[in-house]
């Protein structure tokens, strides 16, 4: 169980690329990444897994049918890890249906020997314990958001280190790093976004390096921030 906020590299950063990685070296997939769809009830997520292993959905909503399906894939390719990212769409549901979910995750260990991993916010974590037989079934790993500190600068270092740039920024400076930190509110997604918006205008600009006045230049609006973004007043 993989909880942590949006936008802190869960997927990215963490499941994508260890399945990346062990396409790489596998002689045969046994790590597959499901992305659960927007929508509640069991069609849809079997019609998910169906998707990610890429086998033919069909217009049907017929749950037996497809679960059917999914377990003689399952039988036939023989994966050993199922990673379903974002997976607090799948608990937005009738509490028969997600029960049905989690009763299905207990399920493909027993009879498939697959190890789930459950991959999304704060709400998969109350889920998933509010029993002890499920619980018991996941180990918790945190992806909480980055503090001000010195492995927050030294990711700043390092992704300074990938830019094409030609000028040094000294992102790991203060006040920079102190103001890079304020708008990214510690998620690692807005960090690198804020640092690559600030690299593109450098380049247009000519001056070839990220300062603390470009940054600011970008007028970028933090996460939490956006629901009161002035630009929503333009809308009405």
């Amino acid at each position: 169980m993989l909880v942590g906020p949006y936008a802190n590299g869960k997927t990215m950063m963490i499941a994508e690329r260890f399945a990346v990685g062990h396409l790489r070296t596998a002689e045969q997939q046994r790590v597959w990444v499901v992305q659960p769809r927007e929508g509640a009830g069991l069609a849809h997520f079997y019609k998910s897994i169906l998707q990610a292993l890429r086998a033919p959905t069909g217009s049907s909503r017929n749950v037996g049918r497809k679960a059917e399906q999914v377990d003689h894939l399952l039988d036939k390719l023989k994966p050993r890890m199922l990673i379903f990212d974002e997976f607090h769409n799948t608990l937005r549901g009738r509490a028969r249906d997600v029960e049905a979910v989690l009763a299905f995750l207990r399920r493909i260990g027993r009879q498939f020997d697959i190890s789930p991993v459950v991959i999304g916010e704060v709400t998969v974590y109350d889920v998933v314990n509010q029993t002890a037989e499920m619980a018991t079934r996941f180990d918790l790993h945190a992806v909480p958001r980055w503090q001000y500190g010195e492995e927050f600068l030294a990711l700043l270092d390092s992704l300074e280190s990938a830019l094409p740039l030609v000028r040094a920024s000294d992102l790991s400076d203060e006040p920079l790093a102190r103001r890079i930190f304020q708008l990214s509110e510690g998620l690692i997604g807005e960090i690198v976004a804020i640092i690559s918006a600030a690299a593109s205008a450098a380049v247009r600009s000519g001056e070839e390096r990220i300062t603390k006045s470009g940054i600011e230049a970008l007028r970028y609006v933090p996460v939490s921030k956006r629901r009161r973004a002035t630009v929503r007043e333009d809308l009405l």
